[in-house]
């Protein structure tokens, strides 16, 4: 049997598990019985940390209180955990590089040596480019994800890639992070559609706006529907071109940003892609170090033949 100190800290961790307890389950964990439980958690309560019971067999469960608990990790989760702080000091949301820092240097400083040997050696051989784009104040990634959490309307200033200003009042769904951006999957009211927006490109109106009754989403895989929407969708050329490689070996060179790549059958895919610019499109299918075919718009193949004739006479 666990001594008293320590069997509260592993009482701790098994309530900090986003589930409920009964207390025949946290008697076996623990080893011990049914009103050691019960005396447990009554020292926990007196301890500033709000366990609540509920009766029948719901049983147990940490509630959110004026103290933060001590986080109570396992090997894995203190690496991801470390990982992502790591990763956050360099990361798009503006503003939390100093907090991630002081964080990952309190982890660090308790992490027992095997996993601290663990995260100094990816870091060791890991090389973090400079974030490129925009970043986005962290309040309004609170506020909105918020308004998501609780199915509250939501009204912001957007901006679009035009520069021109508009108000939106949307029923916000998701967000969706695609590694170097932020967007919002929400249903548009005054246009009665989904929209997708950029993160950095909105500001809250605040308070948020009566709850709604969240619809059902527009695809069940929300990155595919943003990929499909930011790679084609919003652009004046839409291109459909055949890569004469696998989905797979596509997908190496393809950014899901860039373009959305279909599958046809084990040597070829389809890449639907687009741009304002038809010189864009032909200059950035030619640095694919992958065979192609441009199906369409035939605009685009026009302005590839030119640039290819005047490409050949610029090297005789």
């Amino acid at each position: 049997m666990l001594e008293t100190s320590a069997r509260l800290l592993r009482l701790l961790s098994l309530l900090q598990t986003p589930r409920d307890w009964t207390g025949a389950e946290l008697a076996g964990r623990l080893d011990v019985d049914v009103r050691t439980v019960r005396r447990d958690v009554d020292k926990l309560r007196v301890l500033g940390y709000p366990v609540h019971a509920t009766p029948g067999v719901a049983g147990y469960r940490l509630g959110a209180g004026a103290k933060l608990p001590p986080l109570l990790l396992d090997d894995e989760e203190a690496i991801a955990v470390a990982i992502g702080l790591r990763t956050a000091a360099t990361g798009t949301v503006a503003g939390i590089e100093e907090a991630s820092v002081r964080a990952l240097a309190k982890l660090e400083q308790v992490l027992p040596s095997r996993l601290r040997h663990r995260v100094n050696l990816l870091h060791s051989v890991t090389v973090a480019a400079p974030v490129a784009g925009p970043t986005i104040d962290p309040e309004t990634l609170t506020a909105v994800a918020t308004a998501c959490r609780d199915h509250h309307r939501l009204r912001f200033d957007y901006r679009s890639h035009d520069g021109t200003t508009s108000v939106r009042t949307t029923e916000p769904h998701r967000l969706v992070h695609t590694g170097r951006r932020w967007y919002l999957v929400a249903w548009d009211v005054e246009r009665a559609d989904w929209r997708t927006y950029r993160m950095d490109r909105l500001a809250p109106r605040v308070p948020a706006g009566p709850r709604f009754t969240p619809r059902e989403a527009p695809d069940v895989d929300l990155a595919a529907y943003l990929f499909r929407g930011v790679s084609a969708a919003v652009y004046r050329y839409q291109a459909r071109v055949t890569l004469h490689v696998s989905a797979e070996t596509a997908a190496e060179q393809v950014l899901p940003t860039v373009g959305l790549i279909e599958a046809v059958d084990s040597r070829t895919c389809l890449l639907h892609t687009g741009s304002n610019s038809l010189d864009e499109l032909a200059v950035h299918l030619g640095l694919f170090d992958l065979p192609f075919t441009v199906n369409e718009p035939p605009e685009l193949i026009a302005r590839i033949r030119d640039l290819a004739a005047r490409l050949t006479d610029g090297v005789r």
